[in-house]
């Protein structure tokens, strides 16, 4: 008789079936989740790791006249209520954390646990974002908007000076308000982008953003966020999931789960993104130390925009290989240098930072100061 053929076996790596070329291997189980319910009872699992670390605060941002677009005789300051978390002692310096265009506050989870035992660290969503009010204006979203909004926080907890953490666009807002007040911002943690992005990169972004999605199964929703970000970096689906469920939330009007932004907010970025993001002028007058951090397979941050930066700003320089525009910085070996860094205990200018060991490994153990030095030993 005829042998049948040998299976291979389930863990043998030579066997897997999926293997895309978009997305880096993701470390810890795969879940397969066919209802809302089992969508719920995961996520619930997931974001319960940082029950009682924080607590939920909102401020109302007034927004002025002069970042006002509508007609003139309309124009009077109107408030938005802005939510923002707040991590750790407030007696620490402060560290606050701004993410891109579509992020939210919770986003910053895992960077924030990570970094409360030294820093008061205060993560906000963007008006028109997460659990923070909608603008009355579509054009009444903008960079000058964002920056004023950061402007408005750092005075409603006490002024500055403090740092700041800026994702994509909350790094440019950063710049922004770095440049025109720097006693405000004494360091800058820029996170995949400096002050310029290429017009055909933001058109590419805008268009995927600014639509109304409705999710009316988990699949969708993950397979849709999986690929919107395919440049996050190696993250688990523990990482998916914080950042999906607090991107989204239930709507029963629709039918599925929604995204948590007004899509106006989104819109406005498209119309802006018709050009390229240009900010040297104002990168040239901020003096404050700044941690750049690489996405190496990022198409936001150009070689030839860092070795420009290099030469206008007390500048250190962290890559993050296979990752693109922006990491999630849950990665607990970057964590751990953004850390490092804010203490003033990094000597060297430039470093690559290897990928530490899945959170969802049992121990949950943060990761040695020897470990994390091997890991990022080879400099790019």
């Amino acid at each position: 008789m005829a042998r049948r053929p040998v299976r291979a076996a389930r863990n043998d790596p030579r066997a897997r079936r999926h293997d895309p070329d978009w997305e880096p291997p993701i470390p810890g189980k795969r879940r397969i989740l066919r209802t809302w319910d089992e969508y719920m009872e995961m996520a619930k699992r997931v974001i319960e790791r940082f029950d009682h670390q924080f607590d939920l605060q909102h401020f109302d941002y007034m927004h002025p006249v002069r970042l006002q677009k509508g007609p003139e005789r309309y124009r009077k300051p109107y408030p938005v209520k802005v939510a923002y978390t707040e991590w750790g002692d407030r007696a620490h310096p402060t560290i606050i954390c701004v993410g891109g265009v579509a992020n939210t506050a919770m986003r910053f989870n895992y960077l924030a646990a990570d970094l409360e035992s030294h820093f008061h660290v205060v993560c906000m969503d963007w008006v028109g974002r997460g659990r923070s009010g909608w603008m009355a204006d579509e054009r009444d979203y903008s960079l000058g908007t964002y920056s004023e909004q950061l402007r408005q926080l750092i005075d409603h907890i006490g002024g500055g000076p403090v740092t700041v953490l800026g994702s994509s666009m909350g790094g440019s807002a950063a710049i922004e308000l770095a440049a025109h007040r720097p006693r405000m911002i004494d360091r800058l943690v820029l996170n995949d982008i400096g002050p310029f992005i290429p017009v055909e990169r933001r058109r590419r972004r805008a268009d995927t953003l600014a639509r109304h999605y409705v999710f009316r199964e988990p699949s969708d929703l993950l397979r849709r966020i999986g690929a919107s970000q395919k440049n996050d970096g190696p993250v688990s689906d523990d990482i998916r999931f914080n950042v999906t469920f607090h991107q989204t939330k239930w709507s029963d009007e629709e039918g599925g789960r929604v995204y948590r932004h007004d899509v106006r907010a989104l819109q406005a970025f498209r119309t802006d993104a018709q050009h390229s993001l240009d900010q040297w002028s104002l990168w040239t007058r901020i003096k404050c130390p700044v941690l750049l951090i690489h996405g190496m397979l990022s198409d936001a941050l150009l070689p030839d925009t860092i070795e420009r930066m290099r030469a206008t700003a007390n500048l250190w320089l962290m890559h993050v290989p296979d990752t693109g525009h922006t990491p999630v910085l849950s990665d607990r070996n970057q964590n751990w240098y953004i850390h490092e860094w804010l203490m003033d205990r990094v000597e060297m200018r430039e470093w690559s930072v290897l990928h530490a060991p899945s959170r969802d490994d049992a121990t949950g153990a943060k990761p040695a100061a020897a470990r994390a030095r091997a890991s990022s030993a080879q400099t790019a």
